[in-house]
C-alpha cells in the first residue's frame, strides 16, 4: 500500500468539519461552568501569543471515554488509535424530529436505513442526524424546554443502541444532542440509561454540527484528541471525509 498515494486521494474529498466553535456562550450540560479564556502573552509586549483556557472534559463538541461513566473502565488513552478514523453511516431523522422535539431513534428507522442503504458494516460509527445542531449556539433553542421547564430533545432508543453494538458489532455513536438519551428518556428513568449502555460498549461523540450536510454511507469519521492524562473525555476536532461528486 501506497500511503502518499492513499493521502492523494483523500484530498479530492471534501472534508467537512463537524465541530462546533467553543466559547463561554455555548450550550453546557448545566453541572459545568462554561468555558473560559484568558490571554498569558501577547506579542506586542512579550514577543509571543499564548493562552490559558479552562473548561470541562465534556464541553461542546466531545468524546466520551467509556470511564465517564462506567466505573473502572477505560479513559481516552486507553482507546484504539485507529478507532480515531472509521466509517461513517448518518441516520437521518431530521423530519421525524421537526415534527416530534422527543423523537427517539428506533430499531425500525435502522431497518428503513439498511433497506434504502445496506447493511450497516461492523466497526463503524454510526450518526443520528437530527438537525439539532441548527440550534446552536442558542441556548434555550438547545434546551427546547416548555412552560414547566421540562426539556423536549431527541435521542437514541435503547434498543436502537442495543441492536448497533450487538447485531452490527459497530464501535461507536454519535449524535447532535449533549446526551445521549431523550430528555423525555432522562425524566423517566432519571439516568442515562442509554449514555451508560453505549459506554460499557464503546465510545460516543456529542454534540456534533452539519451531520445533515453529509451522506447516508460512504463517508469517513477522523476524530483527534490532545492526549491528555485520565481524561474522560475531551473536546475534539470531528471531520467527515465525504467522497467527491
Amino acid at each position: 500500500m501506497n500511503l502518499l498515494n492513499l493521502l492523494t486521494e483523500l484530498k479530492k474529498a471534501q472534508w467537512v468539519n463537524l465541530s462546533h466553535s467553543v466559547d463561554a456562550h455555548i450550550p453546557m450540560f448545566s453541572a459545568f461552568a462554561p468555558p473560559t479564556a484568558e490571554t498569558l502573552f501577547t506579542v506586542e509586549e512579550h514577543g509571543f501569543y499564548a493562552k490559558r483556557f479552562g473548561f470541562a472534559t465534556q464541553t461542546g463538541t466531545h468524546i466520551d471515554a467509556p470511564g465517564h461513566f462506567v466505573a473502572g473502565a477505560g479513559l481516552l488513552e486507553t482507546l484504539d488509535l485507529k478507532d480515531m478514523l472509521l466509517p461513517l453511516y448518518v441516520i437521518n431523522c431530521e423530519e421525524a424530529v421537526q415534527h416530534n422535539a422527543d423523537y427517539e431513534l428506533s430499531v425500525a428507522d435502522i431497518d428503513a436505513f439498511e433497506q434504502a442503504h445496506g447493511r450497516i458494516a461492523a466497526g463503524s460509527f454510526v450518526a443520528f442526524a437530527s438537525g439539532w445542531s441548527r440550534r446552536w449556539p442558542d441556548k434555550a433553542a438547545f434546551a427546547n424546554a416548555d412552560e414547566h421547564g421540562h426539556a423536549h430533545v431527541p435521542g437514541w432508543s435503547l434498543d436502537a443502541l442495543k441492536f448497533l453494538f450487538e447485531e452490527r458489532q459497530i464501535k461507536a455513536v454519535g449524535h447532535e444532542t449533549l446526551d445521549t438519551d431523550s430528555a423525555v428518556a432522562f425524566r423517566k428513568n432519571n439516568a442515562l440509561i442509554g449514555e451508560y449502555y453505549v459506554l460499557e460498549h464503546g465510545f460516543q461523540v456529542e454534540v456534533l454540527n452539519k451531520l445533515y450536510e453529509l451522506p447516508a454511507t460512504g463517508a469517513l469519521i477522523s476524530i483527534a484528541y490532545p492526549n491528555f492524562k485520565d481524561a474522560p473525555g475531551f473536546p475534539v476536532r470531528a471531520i467527515a471525509i465525504v467522497p467527491a461528486p
